[in-house]
């Protein structure tokens, strides 16, 4: 989108993705939900068979793409996002290295997959030697994430990228926690950035979608025809929701990010709180995630509860329970990004590899004082009999 001052910023043609600007027109991207198209000599691929296209998908897809100028291929779900992209890079190569803390039906679907082609190997990505070596070893894609769900570790992307492409090993970075507007994976040398358009990007829990953005063409093309041919594709509400929520993104992140901060060092501070996992908090990364996150650190944190016992593993799984189930704001459930704040113990899933204790927080729009409040009351009760 352009005009007199000039080519507008992302966010603003985020905000305008998918609008006609002719007399008449719906201001509102309409909703397309049909499975066929007139169609009649010569078929036009994307206006034959509902699988193969819609408008609603290519309008969630031009606002996804223009946040990183880079092109987009939306799923049904991020898995189904996973998927397509771990079978057209992967052809051809021995491995996936992905890391050992990251998403864990990431490392779900790569070992369902291990009989149709790589090898999953886990690695710690804070240590490049290692990455480096595994790369190395046997043609290889890299499935980075980063901040990592659920410990919220940070790794350096540029790093990353440069091992990587020593190994010419492509490199696709899960972005689903910090989101486009935070961190822009392809500016640091990835081949593509995956995400689950369930979280903060739709942001309204009321949608399950995934995406694909990269800026290799013939990527994009192979992903479309792994799409078509899977059957992988999002329903036409399913995009038209994922867009509307979109559009609201720049505003969430930005007071999602802010809060999540302020709780983050308010629990750092708590009795009852071990220890806290956010890179706005984390010493050790703190300089590295203000480089590739400058805007802000996103909504998610966890943190592990402290039983007062002085041994990690002493009940700290019931008492995290407890402090879930103690809460009158924040709702006890899974996921993350939405406008309502939500938290849970991540151990409870299995295959997790979380400690027992742990709490993943994921901030809403809420006051930032009234979550504060509901956390220490549900963490206080944890004195009392």
């Amino acid at each position: 989108m352009t005009g007199t001052g000039g080519t507008f910023s992302a966010e603003s043609r985020l905000i305008h993705a998918g609008t006609a600007r002719a007399p008449a027109e719906p201001a509102a991207p309409p909703l397309v939900p049909t499975s066929i198209y007139v169609s009649a000599g010569e078929p036009r691929r994307d206006r034959a068979y509902g699988r193969e296209g819609n408008p609603g998908w290519e309008a969630l897809e031009e606002a996804l793409g223009g946040l990183e100028d880079a092109q987009a291929v939306a799923f049904a779900s991020g898995q189904a996002a996973s998927m397509a992209l771990m079978l057209a890079l992967c052809r051809g190569r021995d491995r996936v290295v992905l890391p050992a803390d990251g998403y864990y039906g990431a490392r779900v679907l790569a070992d369902k997959l291990r009989p149709h082609g790589a090898t999953p190997v886990h690695v710690d990505l804070g240590d490049l030697d290692a990455v480096a070596r595994e790369l190395k070893a046997v043609p290889s894609v890299l499935w980075a994430e980063t901040p990592t769900n659920p410990l919220l570790r940070v790794a350096d992307l540029a790093g990353l990228a440069e091992v990587a492409a020593a190994a010419d090993a492509p490199m696709i970075v899960d972005n689903t926690t910090a989101t486009s507007l935070l961190q822009r994976p392809l500016d640091w040398g990835a081949a593509a950035s995956l995400y689950s358009l369930t979280k903060a990007i739709s942001g309204h829990s009321d949608v399950i979608a995934g995406a694909v953005v990269s800026r290799d063409t013939e990527l994009i093309d192979e992903l479309r025809a792994w799409r078509t041919s899977g059957g992988g594709i999002p329903g036409p509400f399913e995009a038209w929701l994922a867009l509307r929520g979109l559009k609201t993104l720049p505003l969430r992140i930005a007071r999602q990010s802010d809060s999540a901060l302020a709780i983050a060092r308010h629990l750092a501070d708590h009795p009852r709180v071990r220890a806290v996992h956010y890179p706005g908090v984390e010493p050790s990364t703190l300089a590295l995630a203000a480089r590739q996150m400058p805007d802000g650190f996103g909504p998610l944190l966890s943190f592990e509860v402290d039983t007062g016992t002085g041994e990690a593993g002493t009940g700290t799984g019931r008492a995290a329970d407890r402090v879930v189930a103690g809460s009158g704001l924040i709702l006890p459930a899974t996921s993350f990004g939405g406008v309502e704040s939500t938290w849970e113990r991540r151990a409870r899933w299995p295959g997790e590899t979380a400690p027992d204790g742990l709490i993943r927080l994921s901030v809403g729009v809420e006051p930032a004082a009234d979550l504060i409040a509901d956390i220490d009351n549900a963490l206080n009760a944890l004195e009392e009999p």
